[in-house]
């Protein structure tokens, strides 16, 4: 479906200037954005993917990775065909790197089916989300009227307006927050790191619940100073914040080895030095999924696979020692 697209500025050459996303596109006539759903026609910027899905699918929420957000519940998951950034190993790069089949569902449809799956809400990921800004801005009020909850898993690349308008109506978000080096984001996304950052600094002084994903690549970003100073950022938002390390595997265009368990878990043991709750996705070892009590070390949330048992929490406190731990119940 196509329609007009929020935050762009029309030119006197019969150019616009989309202002979604940090890139800000310059586009001629019938020119399509970086993401490849915003283009201009006729000196008007319109996005084609407004409610077309290219999945609808029930997740568990730690799938997302979302391991403090209702520990333990499904959530219906859906994306666009859309993506702002290119990364070269994207493993959804069949439906977020080109022009792929779609189906149309109306916001008022998708409340109806995840109300009928008795579903948490429901979480826009898989692509990129962000470049569906229209949509999720019609989504959420409704799921939120509803009792539902909106969730988020983004590259974080947006500019500051539209998040400013957004982030209300989200309840939870995991950002991948791909490497602290600019670099990486220029060679290996084609995008800019500071913008993310800022953002993240942004959500994390809201009322939006937060979590942080990093894939680790080898060679690329998993050095020890790598992994220090992403920690050390995600310390400088709250050390409260679960930070999710997870294995790469070669796709795409990246032929890189896979990342091998040591790596994963040398960024276990350097992260759980500054931060409470630091897990391991991607790879199976033994006891980088369970949630501890910081304080005491009770078992509150008990992971195996996909399988969430709750254990030890009750209402976000630590049965055993009364410990806030920050998850969202």
């Amino acid at each position: 479906m196509i329609k007009t697209a929020a935050y762009y500025e029309k030119r006197s050459d019969n150019r616009v200037i989309c202002h979604l996303c940090p890139f800000n596109c310059r586009l001629k006539e019938n020119q399509l954005g970086i993401c490849k759903s915003r283009y201009n026609r006729g000196g008007e910027l319109v996005t084609d993917n407004y409610g077309e899905l290219v999945t609808l699918a029930v997740d568990p929420i730690e799938k997302k990775p979302l391991y403090h957000f209702f520990p333990g519940t499904d959530i219906l998951s859906t994306g666009p065909n859309s993506c702002n950034f290119q990364c070269k190993n994207c493993q959804n790069w069949t439906i977020s790197q080109k022009k792929t089949e779609t189906f149309f569902v109306s916001p008022e449809k998708l409340l109806e089916t995840a109300k009928n799956h008795n579903s948490l809400g429901v979480a826009f990921t898989y692509t990129e989300p962000l470049m569906w800004f229209e949509y999720i801005m019609d989504c959420a009020p409704l799921l939120r009227k509803a009792g539902l909850k909106t969730v988020l898993v983004t590259n974080g690349f947006i500019n500051p307006g539209p998040l400013d308008e957004l982030l209300p109506f989200i309840d939870a978000v995991n950002i991948d927050l791909k490497s602290m080096r600019p670099e990486f984001y220029r060679k290996i996304c084609k995008g800019k790191l500071e913008p993310v950052l800022d953002n993240l600094r942004t959500i994390a002084t809201s009322l939006t619940h937060l979590e942080i994903t990093n894939l680790i690549i080898p060679g690329l970003n998993d050095s020890e100073t790598d992994i220090s100073d992403l920690v050390e950022f995600v310390v400088s938002l709250s050390d409260m914040i679960p930070l999710h390390f997870s294995a790469y595997f070669p796709n795409y265009q990246m032929k890189t080895i896979a990342t091998p368990p040591e790596a994963l878990l040398k960024a276990l043991e350097i992260a759980r030095c500054r931060l409470k709750y630091v897990y391991l996705g991607n790879v199976a070892l033994k006891d980088v999924t369970n949630t501890c009590c910081p304080r005491c070390g009770q078992l509150l949330v008990r992971r195996s696979g996909y399988h969430t048992t709750v254990v030890g929490l009750e209402k976000g406190l630590c049965r055993q020692c009364g410990y806030n731990t920050g998850i969202v119940q």
